[in-house]
């Protein structure tokens, strides 16, 4: 069950929208998400790390990286990847796989709360 809620955090596309933003104009960046949901946690672990080593405050990689960690019950280093994005110098809004945009820092204690309530 952790796994499916855990997917509901995972993050599409970095940089929200605005008013005067068209699709675009819209940045995206490789997350793993494809990877992570498809059920290869540990292929998107390496993948994420790798990315991590040139973007280390990067909150979408992140929480995915949180998520993958979780994922195959490395739950110390969840946390950790949600603690970090959290307290990122980077922040911008993302959006869910459900489709809602949310400020990243939302979106990693989001994770966070669904890794601690997923604990009992």
């Amino acid at each position: 069950m952790f796994a499916t809620t855990t997917l509901a955090f995972l993050m599409l596309v970095q940089a929200g929208p605005t008013a005067a933003t068209t699709p675009s104009e819209i940045e995206t960046r490789d997350v793993a998400y494809e990877t992570l949901a498809s059920g290869e946690a540990r292929a998107a672990i390496e993948r994420l790390e790798a990315a991590r080593a040139e973007n280390p405050g990067d909150p979408a990689l992140l929480i995915n990286l949180g998520a993958a960690y979780a994922a195959v019950g490395e739950y110390r280093m969840a946390e950790q990847a949600y603690r970090e994005a959290i307290a990122s110098n980077d922040r911008y809004d993302l959006e869910l796989a459900s489709g809602e945009w949310v400020d990243s820092r939302q979106a990693a204690r989001l994770a966070l709360l669904s890794l601690d309530s997923s604990a009992d």
